[in-house]
């Protein structure tokens, strides 16, 4: 399996487009680009059971599960929805990525 370029970065604040938490913003906590996927905080929640060691107790916990990379877009806070990007190169050479629609920078 080939592993593409992500579209999305680390801390970027990205929009889920499909599945169960459509809809729904978070910030990107880690990426996986084996897995062709991302974690996003407090999205896709799942229940773990811990088992109990030593002092410490058994218990329940809620955790972030993976979502597909393809389900996430980049999310514009200018235009307040998911939309497409481009690189565009500044005068002293860096690159910043900036949204199509309304061209404010990501």
């Amino acid at each position: 399996m080939q592993v593409s370029k992500p579209h999305v970065n680390k801390g970027d604040t990205v929009m889920v487009i499909a599945g169960k938490e459509k809809n729904k913003t978070g910030k990107i906590l880690q990426l996986l680009p084996k897995k062709n996927g991302v974690i996003v905080e407090g999205l896709n929640l799942v229940k773990r059971h811990v088992k109990a060691r030593g002092n410490e107790a058994g218990e329940i916990k809620e955790k972030e599960a993976r979502i597909h990379i393809s389900n996430v877009m980049p999310y514009c806070a200018k235009c307040s929805k998911p939309v497409r990007t481009r690189k565009n190169v500044l005068e002293n050479g860096d690159k910043q990525r900036i949204c199509i629609k309304c061209g404010a920078a990501l």
